[in-house]
C-alpha cells in the first residue's frame, strides 16, 4: 500500500483539525520512513524478485522492527506519547498514536504473507498486491476519499494552494513511476530512492499551513 497511507493521513485531519498534517503523514507513514534506514543499517532484509507480485518485485524478507504489529504498536505509544508531553493535547495524542499501526492494518491487505505478528513470529498478509487492477481500484479509492475529506475540512489561504497540489501531483508521479518503471538494480538503490518519503513530512506540513480549518 502506497496511497492508502497517505489517504488515512489526510482523513485523520477532520478528526484532528489543529494537528498539522506533516505530524499525521509522520505516523501514517512512519513504517516506510523507518525501513529505508533499517535496511541501509543492515537491520533489516529484503531481495528484487520481478514477478513475486504484479504490483512489486520486492521480497520483504525481515522487517519487523519497522513492519510488524507489536512494534508498530509500540512506535505509535511512542510518538504519540511524545505529541502529548510536547503539545499535552492528550486527543491529538490519541490520533496519532492509532493512526500509526493503521499502517500494518492497510499491508495486511496489500501484501503477500510476509507481515509479522512480532519479531520472529508468524507473517500474514492476504496479497492484494497480486491484482494490479483490485490494488489500483483500492489505492485511488483510499487516496480520492481521503483527499476529498481533507479538501471538506480546510480550505486554501487566498490563492495559495500550491503547496497541497504540488504534493499530489508529486505522489501521482511517484506511484506511477514505481508501477511503470524497470525493477530497481539492488537494494541499495532500493532504500535510497525510499528515503524520499522523509521528504512528504515537511513538505505536507508546508502545505498544510497554507490553508487553514473550516468553520462551521
Amino acid at each position: 500500500m502506497f496511497l492508502g497511507h497517505f489517504a488515512l493521513a489526510m482523513s485523520a485531519k477532520k478528526i484532528a483539525p489543529k494537528t498539522s498534517l506533516g505530524t499525521l503523514v509522520l505516523s501514517a507513514q512512519f513504517a516506510d520512513c523507518l525501513w529505508p534506514v533499517l535496511l541501509l543499517l543492515g537491520l533489516e532484509q529484503v531481495r528484487i524478485v520481478p514477478g513475486i507480485t504484479r504490483v512489486t518485485p520486492l521480497d520483504f524478507i525481515s522487517y519487523p522492527i519497522s513492519h510488524s504489529l507489536l512494534l508498530q504498536l509500540v512506535w505509535g505509544l511512542l510518538l504519540g506519547g511524545a505529541y502529548f508531553f510536547w503539545r499535552r493535547d492528550l486527543r491529538t495524542a490519541l490520533v496519532i498514536g492509532t493512526l500509526l499501526p493503521t499502517h500494518w492494518l492497510l499491508d495486511y491487505f496489500a501484501h503477500r504473507p510476509d507481515l509479522p505478528l512480532y519479531p520472529g513470529g508468524p507473517k500474514v498478509g492476504l496479497g492484494m498486491w497480486n491484482s494490479l487492477a483490485l490494488t489500483l481500484l483500492v489505492e485511488f479509492g483510499l487516496f480520492l476519499t481521503g483527499l476529498l475529506i481533507y479538501l471538506g475540512t480546510t480550505r486554501s489561504k487566498g490563492s495559495r494552494s500550491y503547496g497541497f497540489w504540488s504534493f499530489v501531483l508529486f505522489l501521482a508521479v511517484l506511484y506511477a513511476a514505481s508501477l511503470l518503471g524497470p525493477p530497481p538494480p539492488n537494494v541499495r538503490i532500493v532504500a535510497l530512492s525510499a528515503m524520499v518519503l522523509w521528504l512528504t513530512v515537511p513538505w505536507t506540513a508546508w502545505a498544510d499551513r497554507q490553508r487553514e480549518t473550516r468553520l462551521g
